[in-house]
């Protein structure tokens, strides 16, 4: 596993990286400072866009530029270019110390996103949603203190959680007609120090999660074993995407919050996007689709 570059943008809260097969372009959100990038592979060019919320995770939509976005205090359908921002539901709006968190649309264009607290008061309070095509909320897991790595089988029949706090991802049973997930059971524990954030699967259907604290990624085989590890000369990755031309190539966002003098000064790409070649494909990013329910992974718009 080979670091081929490190985009230098030392965000706050690097977060919700995604791969535009369209645009052949990088997308991540940098939470705390309510801005959203886009990155063009060919042209290397680095664009910002105002967020009117902290942007905690989205997905592409069929059909057009725009987004569906996971605010923090809830659903929106938002477009990067003029900011119009067409809100579909807020289930955190009236929660205090509650927000938004990580999300992915599945394969079959519905998109979820999980709460997390902010505060020790909100510990166990969060929650974890499916928005269906027609842009309601169905409430989907409960008990959780910070929702991450949402994720799917490459043949969509498991569905991967983490509870980063409880430093444990979980496997679930998914019914991909109905969005349903049942018998869950634990799928990976990670070591002290290590909270499983952000994580994607991969084409030959192994899981990667960006370690929290620990400075690395992890790759587990689909029984749950420790494949390969990869280092991170920062402490702090939290999420992470496969894209590139031939889609083999991984994003790593990570985050400057939380740290300060001298482990700052040593954690000096801290906040940064690294891209290594990892000799292993990723998968396309399915897309929202409002108003028929279907995806289509490889679109391009």
């Amino acid at each position: 596993m080979k670091l081929v570059e490190i985009i230098r943008v030392g965000n706050t809260l690097g977060e919700s990286v995604l791969w535009d097969v369209g645009t052949q372009s990088l997308w991540w959100t940098d939470i705390q400072e309510r801005l959203l990038y886009q990155y063009g592979w060919d042209d290397q060019r680095l664009k910002q866009f105002a967020a009117p919320e902290r942007l905690c995770s989205f997905g592409f939509v069929h059909g057009n530029d725009k987004l569906i976005a996971a605010f923090e205090s809830g659903f929106a359908l938002f477009s990067p270019a003029d900011g119009a921002t067409v809100w579909l539901a807020r289930p955190e709006a009236e929660h205090r110390g509650m927000r938004m968190n990580d999300g992915r649309v599945d394969r079959q264009g519905r998109f979820w996103a999980g709460s997390m607290a902010e505060t020790a008061a909100g510990a166990g309070k969060a929650k974890l949603y499916c928005l269906d095509k027609t842009g309601l909320a169905h409430l989907r897991e409960s008990g959780i203190t910070i929702s991450n790595g949402i994720c799917w089988s490459p043949d969509a029949t498991k569905f991967y959680f983490a509870d980063s706090p409880s430093q444990t991802i979980w496997q679930y049973a998914f019914d991909a007609t109905s969005g349903d997930v049942s018998d869950r059971r634990v799928f990976a524990e990670t070591p002290d120090g290590a909270s499983p954030d952000g994580a994607n699967v991969d084409s030959e259907g192994f899981l990667w999660s960006a370690h929290w604290g620990a400075g690395h990624i992890v790759r587990y085989a689909p029984d749950g074993r420790i494949d390969r590890t990869l280092a991170l000369p920062t402490s702090q990755p939290s999420c992470l995407a496969f894209g590139g031309p031939h889609l083999d190539l991984l994003f790593v966002t990570t985050a400057r919050q939380g740290l300060s003098g001298d482990t700052l000064r040593y954690d000096v790409s801290a906040g940064d996007v690294f891209v290594y070649n990892v000799g292993v494909a990723g998968l396309p990013e399915s897309r929202y689709f409002p108003g028929d329910g279907r995806a289509s992974p490889s679109d391009k718009v």
